[in-house]
């Protein structure tokens, strides 16, 4: 039996990451802020596999949040093999626009965030030398106008990843990253239509995960690139 750890799994890439891996015989448990949303995926992974999936309320911008999510895995499972750091947000403005408000959630959603869960998951990933796996993105490498705030975030997020990599390693703990370009989720506010079905689809980043997960351990893919093979033409 292997376990993974997703936050921000009650949809978007999260819940596309689940669904693989309880396809492929994973236990899984998933995190989220919406108790309606996070029921709702639960049950809908539970009916892929029963009793495959725990559904827990949790902010990762609260670090004794990430730690309860861990026992609460632990109490289920005995075990937590993987974690994948997913839970993002994103606002898009101009510096002169972009209030302190929307700047502190978006740094301590996608970068603070992610270091919550890899300090309370670390004991529990020591035990099993586990793997990390964040979703950073594309955004991560390339700066746009009006990104300031997720650029930061997510450049952020790279280098960090890449730091706890070199960190972890002596544990038997592999780290890796994913940067993706545009996928087809609810992310911005987007409503996931048809005319979406060029974008990378949450089910992609699922299958890559699972790669990462099945590759053979002496190899490390630490950062990967991914987008859209036939984006439409400008």
């Amino acid at each position: 039996m292997k376990t993974a750890l997703i936050t921000g799994g009650s949809k978007g890439i999260g819940l596309g990451i689940a669904e693989v891996l309880i396809n492929n015989g994973w236990h899984v448990g998933i995190t989220g802020r919406n108790k309606q949303a996070l029921d709702e995926a639960t049950a809908k992974l539970n009916a892929i596999q029963k009793e495959h999936a725990l559904g827990v309320v949790a902010d990762v911008r609260n670090y004794a949040d990430q730690e309860n999510a861990v026992k609460k895995m632990l109490d289920q499972w005995g075990q937590l093999d993987v974690l994948v750091a997913n839970a993002g947000i994103g606002y898009f403005a101009s510096i002169e626009a972009m209030t302190a408000d929307q700047w502190h959630e978006t740094i301590d959603t996608n970068l603070t965030g992610v270091f919550y869960s890899i300090k309370g998951c670390l004991p529990a990933l020591k035990k099993s030398q586990g793997y990390i796996i964040t979703i950073a993105s594309l955004a991560g490498t390339n700066f746009f106008a009006g990104g300031s705030a997720y650029n930061a975030s997510k450049f952020g997020l790279v280098g960090f990843t890449q730091a706890v990599m070199m960190d972890v390693r002596a544990h038997g703990i592999k780290v890796s990253t994913i940067m993706p370009g545009s996928v087809a989720t609810h992310f911005n506010n987007h409503t996931p239509a048809p005319e979406d079905a060029w974008k990378i689809q949450p089910e992609d980043i699922g299958k890559l995960v699972h790669d990462l997960l099945t590759m053979n351990p002496r190899t490390l893919p630490s950062k990967i690139e991914v987008r859209p093979s036939m984006p439409p033409s400008k």
